[in-house]
């Protein structure tokens, strides 16, 4: 309850300028070490340029990510609400609903505002709620592409994301299928999901890759080798659930010390760490509440010094 009443504190002070405290210089690749990526804007793909904290569009579906939210009105308000704090990269996935992720989107922002990029993803099918299962065939793939490209009323899908790998199904197959369709026109860059350093380097031998999005945050560092490719090789990583997800962050002494010596909240500070691991961190924190949105958004100016992320970092 605490870190609520911090959050809101710290928001208090900053949402206003959430705008200019995300717009600003750029970075095309990184020679920084970790704990000072301090460019909150980097290029995917070296010509899509995005403020570095996004906005994950998972949350704003019911509940187990099935169906319409309860409240259709708010979904469509926190969504304009993050592109007035300045968000310009909204990551959503046909999966999300299913489909209802991507409508809302439409609904909410088209015709969409200038700059904005919506990421989606393919490759994963719900027979339910809370059930995922992967399907890389390749005339799945291309069908969802075009159904996406319906629902986000889009002639072209700016960052279009393998959702996962599919074992039964070659990768070469599922991404020869992707590079159809940015041969085509309907796609400008390919990304991949849940993914091994080896795992991209195969697939680049197929199309170039982009992004890369993987679950990683400052509790889960399953993933540090493909962050660290992703620097040097300068592809955009998307870390999904990094405050925690549904489970949020575990607190910790050194957690808890930098977010009170700061007034803020430990979900606030996860976000700042983050954003300074590495230059091409683009964290993705989804939600359905405004106040949390506008939270996370402020995160953005909060700088660890780096005493502070050495001891966040263990």
């Amino acid at each position: 309850m605490d870190n609520m009443i911090t959050r809101r504190r710290f928001v208090g002070m900053s949402a206003a300028t959430g705008a200019a405290i995300l717009a600003g210089r750029k970075v095309l690749g990184s020679t920084s070490a970790p704990g000072t990526a301090a460019n909150p804007a980097f290029k995917i793909g070296g010509d899509l340029e995005v403020n570095r904290l996004g906005f994950g569009a998972m949350r704003i579906t019911g509940e187990g990510v099935w169906g319409w939210p309860p409240d259709r009105g708010n979904a469509l308000k926190v969504l304009k609400r993050a592109v007035e704090l300045g968000v310009n990269l909204i990551d959503t996935a046909d999966a999300y609903g299913p489909e209802t992720s991507e409508l809302l989107i439409a609904e909410a922002l088209h015709p969409y505002p200038k700059g904005l990029i919506v990421a989606t993803k393919g490759g994963l099918t719900r027979p339910g709620p809370g059930d995922w299962e992967p399907n890389g065939r390749p005339d799945y793939l291309k069908g969802c592409v075009d159904r996406s490209l319906k629902r986000l009323r889009l002639d072209r899908i700016d960052l279009y994301q393998l959702h996962r790998i599919d074992p039964k199904v070659p990768a070469e197959e599922s991404l020869g299928a992707l590079k159809e369709m940015q041969s085509a026109g309907k796609i400008r860059h390919v990304g991949l999901s849940e993914v091994s350093p080896a795992e991209i380097e195969r697939a680049r031998k197929v199309l170039p890759i982009m992004s890369i999005q993987n679950r990683y945050n400052i509790a889960d560092r399953k993933w540090d080798k493909a962050i660290d490719y992703c620097e040097k090789e300068n592809l955009g990583f998307l870390p999904w659930f990094p405050v925690g997800g549904g489970r949020g962050i575990k607190s910790g002494a050194a957690l808890d010390a930098v977010a009170k010596a700061h007034g803020v909240s430990v979900y606030q500070v996860a976000l700042a760490w983050l954003l300074q691991r590495s230059p091409v961190m683009l964290p993705i924190p989804g939600t359905s509440n405004i106040k949390h949105l506008e939270d996370n958004v402020a995160a953005a100016k909060l700088t660890l010094t780096p005493e502070e992320w050495k001891a966040l970092a263990g």
